[in-house]
């Protein structure tokens, strides 16, 4: 069988990556590894910023929570520009055994979470055909106006930067993991630490992270690049990271914020915290004299963040220290997550 999830990139690079229909010199960023969104220039002043990812609808996390995490996803890496989200669009690719009353539940909590974001609602499709299921259900592309001056791309990035990550490692994983099987996490750990576990899905948004540490300044004024954790985890963004800004890093393991919830739900079902799903966590580059700035900023938003590393030049390479000890950073592959949840789904987990 194929692999589950997102495509590795050297399958990207083979199959995608050649064939990007026609060139036109508005686009100003287009795909490539690491590129959260797209930047279309619109004028001598103003881009669009744009970014598209799949709709989910999953059962074990129901209709609202599922909305919660399709909108958040979107605005997640939105918002890694600098500015706030402003249009969505969906094209809703429903299963035929999807009741109205179950849409209205999920398409209810996809308005609100859009209102409280400023998000407004601009078109789409929605309909039931055959071969759809759970728990992809559609696609959606958000979009923001910024200044051209101002925006920033995980592509930004230059030597002598600092590197910083917010909330910690392996969020998605925590939080989904725990409201699929949650018999075995209660089991295994107990039912106060079930109920952390679970709440760990409010963290999925790494918007306010993202809109915080921009609030400090951008480009040479501040926050230089940002990027959304997602499949592959922290060190998969580190290389997605790097390979956008043809930059070099070091990274200091021990520096990575690891929670509890975290290391013993890996622990559990066997993952490595550092290449685990994490929608939650933000990786952000800083100019050395607005770190403290930027960490203070989230810490009155009450966000955690940790220095974890330095940007060097591109023929330095990509380093991993643990312990003193270097190890390379390595191109991801899949996630261990997907392999982790067919693998209790398929032992029967509950």
């Amino acid at each position: 069988m194929s692999e589950i999830g997102k495509f590795s990139p050297d399958l990207i690079e083979k199959l995608v990556y050649p064939k990007l229909g026609a060139k036109r010199s508005e686009v100003l960023i287009g795909p490539g590894h690491g590129k959260d969104n797209a930047v279309i220039r619109l004028d001598s002043e103003k881009v669009l910023v744009a970014t598209a990812d799949p709709l989910s609808v999953i059962p074990a996390l129901g209709f609202k929570d599922s909305a919660y995490v399709s909108v958040h996803l979107l605005a997640s890496d939105l918002a890694t520009c600098g500015f706030s989200p402003q249009f969505f669009m969906a094209n809703l690719n429903l299963p035929p055994q999807m009741k109205n009353e179950e849409f209205e539940e999920y398409w209810s909590a996809v308005d609100a979470e859009c209102k409280k974001l400023g998000v407004a609602i601009v078109g789409g499709n929605t309909g039931r055909y055959v071969g759809s299921d759970y728990t992809v259900v559609g696609g959606g592309v958000m979009m923001t106006v910024a200044p051209e001056n101002r925006y920033v791309a995980s592509s930004m990035t230059k030597p002598g930067d600092l590197i910083m990550m917010t909330k910690g490692v392996a969020i998605a994983t925590t939080a989904i993991l725990s409201r699929v099987f949650p018999e075995t996490v209660k089991k295994t750990y107990g039912s106060e630490f079930l109920t952390k576990a679970q709440r760990y899905m409010l963290q999925f948004s790494i918007v306010e992270d993202a809109l915080t540490s921009a609030s400090i300044g951008l480009r040479s004024e501040g926050v230089t690049a940002m990027h959304d954790v997602t499949e592959g985890g922290l060190l998969g963004a580190l290389y997605e990271l790097s390979e956008a800004s043809s930059i070099g890093l070091e990274i200091g393991l021990e520096d990575v914020i690891v929670t509890q919830e975290a290391k013993l739900m890996c622990e559990l079902f066997k993952i490595n915290p550092y290449s685990a799903l994490s929608e939650g966590t933000l990786i952000l580059t800083v100019k050395p004299d607005k770190a403290q700035s930027v960490q203070q900023a989230l810490s009155q938003k009450r966000i955690m963040s940790s220095m974890i590393g330095e940007v060097t030049e591109k023929k330095k390479g990509r380093w991993i220290v643990t312990e003193g000890k270097k190890s390379v950073l390595k191109k991801p592959t899949s996630d261990p997550y997907w392999a982790a949840y067919w693998k209790a789904s398929s032992e029967g987990w509950k």
